[in-house]
């Protein structure tokens, strides 16, 4: 069974978002589903600083030893940040999802789209 933080919100395509760096900054990942799909990640496309991204739109890709997976954006904003570790390290999502296996921060712009509960993540994993 999948690890699904309490303290997270998670999209239907399996991103988490967490509130980050004051109201309208949030960090986003893969779930730990995702990567237990995936199997071992052996490279990811970073959005780049500065681009500007739409909820539900691709925003990268990850390539595993079994298959390439778009990632997509769980909001709409601006990208502020991305965890460079990724590109020599792309594994570290296999072992820390939630952690040093994050992948970008965006600054919010506009209102929020609706996103999952734990609970209700949880229950399209199971």
């Amino acid at each position: 069974m999948s690890n699904v933080p309490a303290n997270l919100s998670y999209t239907n395509e399996h991103e988490w978002v967490l509130i980050s760096n004051g109201v309208d900054t949030y960090k986003i990942g893969i779930t730990d589903y995702a990567q237990e799909a995936l199997g071992d990640i052996v490279y990811i496309q970073l959005p780049k600083i500065g681009d500007a991204v739409i909820a539900g739109a691709v925003c990268g890709e990850i390539e595993s030893t079994k298959s390439v997976s778009e990632i997509y954006s769980p909001l709409t904003g601006k990208i502020i940040a991305i965890n460079g570790e990724l590109d020599a390290k792309p594994e570290i999502v296999n072992s820390d999802p939630y952690g040093q296996g994050w992948i970008a921060e965006i600054q919010v712009e506009g209102a929020l789209p609706i996103l999952l509960s734990a609970e209700q993540y949880s229950q399209i994993t199971a």
